[in-house]
């Protein structure tokens, strides 16, 4: 039980940085895991397949990252596991294989099959099969369809004696948990420790951030240039300890960690995964020396008999523009020159026998549009802005010539327009996201290694049941009498993201004290005020879970993001920069409080 693997978060998405393999190489480690996948990168991925049948997988993990760094992964004797196959994890493979032959290497290969369920479209249609969340019938036809798998093939490949570990869908987590199956012999139904591998799995995957990257505290995080990234020490007993590589920038602190946790999970007590659903509600994070911090007491539930499987598809064109406009008034000149191009492009859609625009948006950066009723009055005056204007469509023509006719208005709209040269948009199709469920039994899930096709035996019982979760009880402050307000950033971090068009803010107390304070003033209803610019007629919803083992809450606001990803035309689709427009929210306390955080 004293056993312990060293992992290693190489990629935090498909197009990361390069300095992370280097850099954990210098290393004792026992794995490294890649994540590259998300619904617009599987959906670039089946594009890229319909040209090329042996396209749709993360080609730079072949021919940048193996290709100069396999020598010494295998002189290191490490493992390696990346969910790098995409759409097409078979020639991802093959890819990888001749580069092991053609540097003389003895390394063995695994591939995943089972996600990849388009063909069983119409299946599912007949079937009934409709959007998770929504109800919305299945579109004519999809891009791609894929099945989050979980961590058990992972380990099955493992022991069938694979080196490298290459995966089409899966779980962000599972390429962590994988190698804690197999390596610590834990059982489908040890749930506790699925949830704590899974827990390792989702603070490794997103690279640098758990190591400083997007951290509240960014003065405190330095060298991004060379910035760390995470290494998981992961025990047979479910603890692990978060740290980086010597001589590396950022840092791992209690707080980088607690935000990564709760990064885009939704209800932390109900983290529905294939292999477990999660709850981190009485997590406990101590930081244990410099840069090393340990996570532990995460509880899991028996899964569901399904899988949830992203469906993504096209609907229609997009195109968005950026114009700089500097010089006195130069909030009222952008706001005006938007509305001139979108009256012009009226007429000149009657005029070329086009329908409207299905949906136009515009935003004066600089001004602080994305902040609603709460832009500042200086910033309102600002004398330099960039105009954001975007604009969807089912014609790619009708957005050519919007660009066109956006670009005229340099000589024929507001002084002081300007750019730069040369860099004219391009239209791109409109990729939406449709999420469904799938029974487990439903996917036949294999491990390709050598000449063998192995069946993998998953777990498809399920047992998840929302009436077992237990919420913890917890009573707000009363409102301090005296009260002094400061704002949310003095007494709290915060990390906001996406899930799907829904936006997840959490909220971590600096200090256990504060937390009734900061629960008392962020009610559901605050929430859902303060951001209600972001819902379409300004009436939204947010729900709210408590975390007591770190001092947290985390908010899902529903329909938030103008349809999420690249479905959506706002400058921040994905809700990044949520949580820091809510750091401002005002927060009564008592003048100790506010003394103690001044």
């Amino acid at each position: 039980m004293t056993k312990t693997i060293r992992i290693g978060g190489a990629s935090a998405f498909w197009g990361d940085s390069f300095i992370a393999v280097p850099q954990l190489l210098t290393e004792k480690l026992d794995y490294l895991v890649f994540d590259y996948l998300a619904e617009i990168t599987m959906s670039i991925m089946a594009r890229a397949r319909v040209k090329d049948p042996k396209a749709g997988y993360a080609t730079d993990f072949v021919t940048v990252t193996m290709k100069r760094h396999l020598k010494d992964i295998a002189r290191n004797g490490i493992k390696v596991v990346a969910n790098a196959g995409g759409v097409n994890p078979k020639a991802c493979a093959e890819a990888v294989e001749a580069l092991i032959a053609e540097q003389g290497l003895a390394l063995k290969v695994a591939y995943i099959t089972g996600d990849d369920i388009l063909p069983k479209t119409e299946e599912l249609k007949r079937g009934g099969t409709k959007e998770m969340f929504t109800g919305e019938e299945m579109p004519k036809s999809l891009l791609s369809l894929n099945a989050y798998l979980g961590g058990r093939p992972i380990a099955r490949a493992l022991e069938l004696g694979a080196d490298i570990v290459i995966t089409g869908r899966c779980v962000d987590s599972a390429v962590t948990l994988g190698p804690c199956l197999y390596e610590f012999g834990w059982k489908d139904t040890d749930f506790d420790l699925l949830a704590a591998g899974s827990l390792a799995g989702h603070i490794l995957e997103c690279g640098a951030q758990a190591c400083g990257g997007t951290y509240t505290d960014w003065r405190q995080s330095n060298g991004w240039e060379n910035i760390g990234y995470p290494i998981g020490e992961m025990s047979a007993n479910g603890s692990f300890v978060v740290t980086k590589p010597r001589d590396t920038g950022g840092l791992v602190s209690f707080g980088t960690v607690a935000e990564q946790m709760l990064y885009e999970i939704g209800d932390p007590q109900a983290y529905l995964l294939p292999d477990v659903a999660c709850d981190f509600s009485q997590v406990k994070i101590e930081e244990i020396g410099t840069d090393r911090v340990r996570v532990s007491n995460a509880k899991g539930l028996p899964p569901t008999d399904t899988y949830k499987a992203s469906g993504t598809y096209e609907d229609g064109f997009r195109v968005g523009m950026y114009l700089t406009i500097g010089g006195i008034e130069a909030r009222e000149k952008a706001e005006k020159t938007a509305a001139a191009i979108f009256e012009r492009m009226r007429t000149v859609l009657k005029n070329s026998n086009l329908a409207p625009f299905g949906e136009t948006s515009t935003e004066v950066l600089g001004a602080e549009a994305s902040y609603g009723p709460h832009a500042r009055p200086g910033a309102r005056a600002s004398r330099e802005v960039v105009l954001k204007i975007a604009a969807k469509h089912e014609n790619e023509r009708a957005l050519s010539l919007l660009v066109r006719e956006a670009t005229s208005s340099g000589t024929s709209m507001a002084q002081g327009l300007g750019g730069m040269g040369g860099n004219r948009p391009n239209v791109s199709p409109v990729v939406r996201h449709f999420p469904i469920l799938v029974q487990k039994q439903s996917c036949d899930v294999r491990v390709h290694i050598a000449d063998r096709v192995e069946p993998v035996d998953v777990r498809t019982a399920g047992g998840f049941s929302s009436t077992k979760v237990v919420r913890p009880r917890i009573a707000d402050a009363s409102t301090p009498s005296p009260a002094v307000e400061v704002p949310l950033v003095k007494l709290a971090y915060g990390r906001s993201g996406d899930k799907g068009n829904n936006a997840n803010v959490g909220v971590i107390a600096r200090k256990p004290a504060y937390l009734p304070f900061i629960r008392s003033a962020l009610s559901e209803a605050a929430v859902a005020k303060w951001f209600g610019h972001l819902f379409e007629g300004g009436d939204g919803k947010a729900q709210r879970f408590d975390l007591p083992g770190v001092g947290a809450l985390n908010f899902l606001l529903f329909e938030a993001l103008g349809g999420g990803g690249i479905a959506s035309l706002r400058n921040d689709p994905q809700g990044k920069a949520l949580a820091q427009m809510l750091l401002d929210f005002p927060v009564p306390v008592p003048p100790a409080v506010a003394k103690d955080v001044a």
